[in-house]
C-alpha cells in the first residue's frame, strides 16, 4: 500500500471514519488533526493485503507534540478513498521503537 494515497485522500477531503475508530479516539482523547498529522508524517510498519473489501495498513506516526500514534486505514482505489478503520497511542510494553510489537514471554 502506499501511504501516499491515504495522504492525498485526507488532503482532498475523500476519507471515511468507521464508528470504531472515532469510539477509540475519542477514548484515546485523539482529535482528527492530530490523526491526520501523524499520518502525512508517518511510515507504514504493517500492510494487510489480504484485509477485504479493500486491503489495509498500520501506520506509525507521532503527532505534534512528538507523541506516538497508530492507525489502521483502508484505501479503496475505486473511489480513491482512505478509511480509518481504527486508531490508537501505542502501549509501550507492547511496541519496540512503536514500529514492532514485542512477543509475549
Amino acid at each position: 500500500m502506499d501511504v501516499g494515497n491515504i495522504i492525498r485522500a485526507i488532503d482532498s477531503q475523500n476519507y471515511h471514519i468507521t464508528n470504531h475508530a472515532d469510539e477509540e479516539a475519542e477514548d484515546d482523547q485523539l482529535d482528527i488533526e492530530e490523526i491526520f498529522y501523524s499520518v502525512r508524517n508517518g511510515e507504514i510498519i504493517k500492510d494487510y493485503p489480504e484485509d477485504q473489501p479493500n486491503s489495509s495498513c498500520l501506520i506509525y506516526g507521532k503527532n505534534i507534540a512528538g507523541e506516538p500514534i497508530h492507525s489502521v486505514w483502508a484505501y479503496d482505489e475505486e473511489n480513491q478513498r482512505a478509511i480509518l478503520i481504527t486508531v490508537y497511542r501505542p502501549d509501550p510494553a507492547r511496541w519496540i521503537n512503536w514500529r514492532e510489537r514485542r512477543t509475549e514471554s
